[in-house]
């Protein structure tokens, strides 16, 4: 089977890219991370007047009624510009998870973020989201900030969030199945699980595009010895394993996009970890020393990538996961 996407889809990436690398989107990044918001929340309105956190959304409540694909898609393009902000929190697991005018304020804009914990035990961004909440004992709460914590990526500010008073905002729904393994998310909340892995998978992979376009740019224009990096055999080789690494990861982002269940999410999860994870190890080696440095816009990506590989669930866990789906299945 062939995964390729349509021409509309196509269209729809280029679009968005277009959009956000027109509003400099490293500096609003850099701007991001020191409490500086006004430029995240200005590109934040323009990517949700595109309809991005209306994706998931039915028609019938203001939606955009697409498939996961377009998610994976988005948030391709989200991950190639490291753009800040609670994404995943919004326009994947929350414009699922939620409904009425909750859901609605998703479609509209508003910033939302989120906590599962254990499994995602900060939420990103709460401190500047309009809306925050926690899932407690497998149910949607309404939120509260009481700890800011560091991050390893500043543009990701992390905080933890406790349930507000009265904040339940849905009763547990009856499910015979065990709850998902070490997520603190009940099954009917697995839908919304399962698009914020996708989500993080696609922003991974998106990432990890970035920095191997980055570094092969930098290795043809840096010279040593009257000749430029790139034409040495040992270069060309690792950039090479990390086209292979993301030419293996996306089939399996936009795969779980097509047939979206826990296993296919876990094993895009994996891949898109470890080839995001050779990406900026062989991205630091070819930069050599500049590479270190946060002057340096490769730093964005670099930590973005190690945020990202925890995020919504560690490869560990996501094995685990996928060996007892694989095993349930016989």
């Amino acid at each position: 089977m062939r995964f390729e996407l349509t021409s509309d889809q196509r269209d729809f990436m280029s679009t968005l890219d277009g959009l956000i690398a027109s509003s400099d989107p490293v500096a609003v990044n850099r701007a991001w991370s020191v409490g500086q918001t006004e430029p995240g929340f200005d590109l934040w309105k323009r990517i949700a007047d595109m309809g991005v956190p209306a994706l998931l959304v039915p028609e019938s409540e203001g939606g955009l009624d697409a498939s996961p694909v377009e998610l994976a898609c988005a948030f391709e393009v989200l991950g190639r510009h490291a753009v800040p902000g609670p994404w995943i929190e919004s326009a994947a697991f929350l414009a699922v998870a939620l409904d009425g005018k909750d859901r609605q304020e998703i479609v509209e804009g508003t910033m939302a973020s989120l906590a599962v914990p254990p499994l995602v035990p900060y939420a990103v961004d709460a401190a500047e989201a309009q809306r925050r909440y926690v899932v407690v004992d497998g149910r949607l709460h309404r939120g509260e900030v009481k700890d800011v914590v560091t991050s390893i990526d500043a543009s990701r500010r992390l905080a933890r969030v406790e349930p507000a008073p009265d904040g339940l905002m849905s009763a547990r729904v009856h499910d015979d199945r065990a709850p998902m393994p070490k997520t603190g998310v009940e099954r009917p909340l697995e839908g919304a699980f399962v698009m914020a892995v996708l989500a993080t998978s696609a922003e991974l992979l998106g990432a990890a595009e970035r920095v191997l376009d980055d570094s092969v740019t930098y290795v043809q224009q840096r010279t040593q010895f009257g000749r430029s990096i790139g034409s040495y055999q040992a270069i060309k080789h690792q950039l090479a394993d990390v086209r292979i690494a993301l030419d293996f990861a996306r089939p399996l982002v936009y795969g779980a996009a097509v047939d979206p269940t826990l296993r296919a999410v876990s094993a895009a999860k994996i891949q898109c970890a470890e080839a995001a994870h050779l990406a900026a190890r062989v991205g630091l080696q070819v930069h050599g020393a500049i590479g270190y440095t946060a002057e340096y816009d490769l730093s964005r990506w670099l930590l973005r990538i190690r945020a990202l590989i925890s995020a919504w669930g560690t490869p560990a866990y996501h094995r685990e996961t996928l060996l007892a789906e694989l095993l349930d299945s016989r």
